[in-house]
């Protein structure tokens, strides 16, 4: 969720125990709905991704070994 935190509120350049602050030292207020909103959306886009490659790699006809090997799993 950090990085949700980074991504919607760009003003934050540190998060401690929870709380985010700007460049000042200012605490900076942030919406934890919106914030876990955001961390699902790139969870799923991250999921969507990995998914689109492998199955184009074996759509090139690479083995569930080869992609393993390749990805290093």
């Amino acid at each position: 969720m950090i990085d949700a935190i980074y991504k919607l509120y760009p003003q934050v350049t540190i998060i401690r125990d929870g709380v985010a602050y700007d460049a000042n030292g200012n605490e900076v207020a942030y919406d934890l709905q919106a914030v876990t909103a955001q961390a699902q959306a790139d969870e799923q886009a991250q999921a969507t991704a990995k998914a689109s490659a492998l199955a184009k790699l074996t759509a090139l006809g690479l083995t569930q070994d080869e992609v393993k090997a390749l990805l290093g799993a």
